[in-house]
């Protein structure tokens, strides 16, 4: 299963994060400007995938309800999947992943989310979480299909991310499922 590839960053609902909100909000149009290269596409998701990977294990340490750790063991392993392909394609590829902007501030963004669910705990860690991933992952299918998609110049690379959106797509429907669950608020 194909893993996300790509830009987001967090996002939670309450107005404390409105500077978090408007970098998700703005980011595909950001990336869409920027034309990013290969070179940074595969950066930024190797980056996204790890940034959920790592998400996702804080889940499964911290939650005890089961469809949160559901959703946050498929996190954890579908995005590690998507790390060996993606680490499989550029290394065939010969294409070395290049730090850039986009990148940084996802680990800028992820920085300050795991600082904040780290403080929370029970159904508030659940809720938060839950509406964080719905958040990111609308943004990583926006970013995937306005600005990596019609950027990436390789044909394996462009596959990779138009193959990796139903599996985005699955997992932005997970969520709202979960979320509907536990009772938050639609994300919009």
């Amino acid at each position: 299963m194909r893993g996300p590839l790509v830009l987001a960053a967090v996002l939670a609902a309450s107005p404390a994060f409105a500077q978090e909100a408007k970098e998700v909000k703005e980011a595909p149009q950001k990336a869409k400007s920027e034309k990013p290269t290969d070179p940074q596409i595969a950066d930024i998701a190797l980056t996204a995938h790890n940034i959920d990977i790592a998400r996702g294990k804080l889940a499964l340490s911290k939650t005890k309800n089961s469809e949160v750790k559901q959703f946050a063991q498929q996190m954890v392993d579908d995005h590690s999947a998507g790390v060996k392909e993606a680490v499989a394609l550029a290394t065939r590829l010969g294409v070395k992943p290049e730090k850039n902007a986009t990148s940084k501030s996802l680990q800028d963004g992820a920085r300050k989310a795991t600082a904040r669910l780290k403080k929370e705990s029970g159904a508030k860690f659940d809720r938060d979480y839950i509406d964080t991933e719905v958040q990111y992952h609308q943004a990583v299918i926006d970013a995937v299909k306005t600005a990596l998609i019609p950027n990436a110049q390789n044909k394996d690379l462009k596959q990779l991310l138009t193959d990796a959106v139903p599996t985005l797509e699955g997992h932005l429907q997970h969520a709202k499922n979960v979320q509907a669950q536990l009772g938050a608020k639609a994300a919009k």
